[in-house]
């Protein structure tokens, strides 16, 4: 057996929606029916002495592997880690046939830990939230009760007594949760955009940063849960939407207990064997951690993994669909149910029997006409949270149409510039499954020659890397440039990744004469921007200097 890893889990998660503590273990197959009984065992014995006589033990087993979680009141986590961690050690000395530690003296030591930890204050402001209806956050630093422009926040060492609280006035603001493979970040700008046409100001956040209003009140990836609550916790804001990564979720589950709308856009194999996810099957889990926490959910019909766990739950759906509607999405509808479809050039709301026309689709600047069939995909998704927000069809129509979707509205993501007369298009596609989308929507523009800048950081699975580079090889480009992404090698040696990929490209029949090799980015930017002619298409594709790259792009075109 090997500890991997021991954490704390405050918010709704993989394994249940209480707070909580977990460790991942690796073990041996015939290990497993020992080791599990014998950590149930000392978990019962341990919270019972330490006075949590009401608190559960949950176990999920997953592939070379087990979650080994206690829950445990949301003000002693830290101290639960170390309950947990005594537990495991205990199973592991008694399978052993090694003294057993003391739990008598166990209990004492983690009973004074527990009180140190504890906030009485803390858990009755808690309480006092949920009895009026609005929603709690808290984290190390801070707490608050309501969301954005109806919250108020103190230091966690200075709570007030919740009876003093003005409570008529705390409210929460609407709020969508918004997860998936590929999209998120798209899908909430795009909702923002939305949110303005209909009179509100929002806040999101996102891989990229965090934004109120107009202003950009953090940079970074905030699409965890630090993110959601300094969304949540501004005053300015009046709508929230919240990407959601996975990483975030398995880490220290939602910030949030109740969301008005939750979204999974896709799920595509990546990141998979982090956090003891090894499958897509649990990878789809654990993104549908968002849709434990909303009434109303948005879903992709035309993704097979998240249609069979959408229907399986039983919840109200908006379904999003490229496709005309399968049969049991035609069956759904033909009962009442909701849907935003691409039908004969146009986005269209179908409920029953009834369909609106939402919008051309030559009117979706992010479209393209329909060649970027993803961010089609992402503006019905779009269209389905911001009713699911309560915002009207005019607004949404309005949105969609006001977002170009270039590196002002939308940095990163499908930028596309003509330099010269090359059409360049940016993009931070870095999964098998954002990579085909973006290979399939260049395909369809025209150009006399095509090229991709193509890497990929060192903490992804040979397969996952080797996928990058067959989809690469069948897309027919004329032209690839590894790159070499030192900075995010993540483990791996140098050049390693850049030689893998160039083995995947050759075996696939990709001609070792169209292929080329960059030290750096940047480096490989230049030498795309060389290769280039009038007519040729670029498909660059940044992960690490994203800023250094638009502003290159942005000084050719001066």
């Amino acid at each position: 057996m090997e500890q991997l890893d021991s954490r704390r889990l405050p918010g709704p998660n993989l394994l249940w929606p209480r707070p909580g503590a977990v460790i991942d273990v690796a073990m041996e197959e015939a290990e497993r029916p020992g080791l599990l009984a014998a950590w149930e065992r000392q978990a019962r014995c341990i919270l019972d002495a330490v006075g949590w006589q009401t608190q559960d033990t949950c176990v999920r087993s997953f592939e070379g592997g087990a979650s080994l979680a206690i829950s445990a009141p949301l003000d002693a986590l830290y101290a639960a880690t170390e309950v947990n961690e005594w537990a495991l050690e205990s199973a592991c000395a008694s399978l052993a046939d090694d003294p057993v530690p003391d739990s008598s003296a166990a209990a004492e030591r983690l009973r004074q830990v527990i009180s140190e930890e504890t906030r009485p204050r803390l858990l009755a402001l808690r309480r006092e939230a949920e009895e009026h209806g609005v929603s709690f956050l808290s984290d190390d630093d801070q707490a608050s009760v309501g969301l954005g422009q109806g919250s108020l926040t103190w230091p966690v060492a200075e709570l007030p007594d919740p009876s003093s609280l003005p409570w008529d006035s705390i409210h929460d603001v609407p709020l969508a949760l918004v997860t998936g493979t590929n999209g998120k970040t798209t899908t909430v700008r795009l909702l923002a955009c939305i949110a303005r046409a209909a009179g509100l100001q929002p806040g999101f956040s996102s891989t990229d940063q965090v934004v109120v209003g107009e202003e950009v009140v953090e940079r970074g990836d905030w699409s965890g849960p630090g993110g959601a609550r300094r969304v949540l916790q501004d005053k300015g804001t009046q709508i929230a939407l919240l990407e959601t990564a996975r990483g975030g979720m398995l880490r220290r589950g939602l910030a949030v207990e109740r969301a008005d709308v939750a979204a999974v856009l896709n799920v595509g194999a990546d990141h998979l064997g982090e956090w003891g996810v090894g499958s897509l099957e649990a990878l789809c889990q654990g993104k549908f951690v968002v849709t434990s926490v909303a009434p109303l959910i948005v879903l992709n019909a035309d993704d097979e993994a998240v249609s069979r766990a959408g229907r399986a739950l039983g919840k109200p759906t908006i379904w999003f669909s490229l496709q005309p509607p399968s049969p049991w999405l035609r069956e759904l509808l033909s009962g009442g149910g909701r849907a935003y479809l691409c039908e004969d050039g146009c986005l269209v709301r179908r409920e029953g029997d009834a369909c609106q026309k939402l919008l051309d689709l030559d009117d979706l600047p992010i479209g393209l006409g329909g060649a970027a069939r993803h961010n089609v995909a992402n503006a019905l998704a779009a269209a389905g949270i911001a009713e699911g927000l309560g915002l009207d069809q005019e607004a949404i129509a309005a949105g969609l149409r006001s977002f170009r979707g270039d590196d002002a509205d939308n940095p990163g993501r499908m930028n596309r510039f003509n330099v010269g007369g090359v059409d360049v298009i940016v993009d931070f596609a870095h999964n098998p499954h954002g990579l085909e989308a973006m290979l399939n929507m260049a395909c369809t523009l025209p150009a006399k020659r095509r090229l991709v800048l193509l890497g990929q950081a060192g903490d992804r699975e040979d397969e996952a890397i080797g996928e990058l580079a067959r989809l690469s090889a069948g897309a027919g480009f004329d032209h690839v440039i590894i790159k070499d992404m030192e900075v995010h090698s993540r483990g791996r040696e140098k050049g390693e990744v850049v030689a893998l990929l160039e083995r995947e490209l050759e075996g696939a029949g990709f001609s070792p004469e169209r292929c080329s090799h960059a030290e750096s980015e940047a480096a490989g930017v230049e030498q795309a921007l060389e290769w280039a002619q009038p007519g040729d298409l670029l498909l660059l594709l940044v992960h690490a200097d994203r800023a250094g790259v638009l502003d290159r792009i942005r000084a050719l075109q001066d």
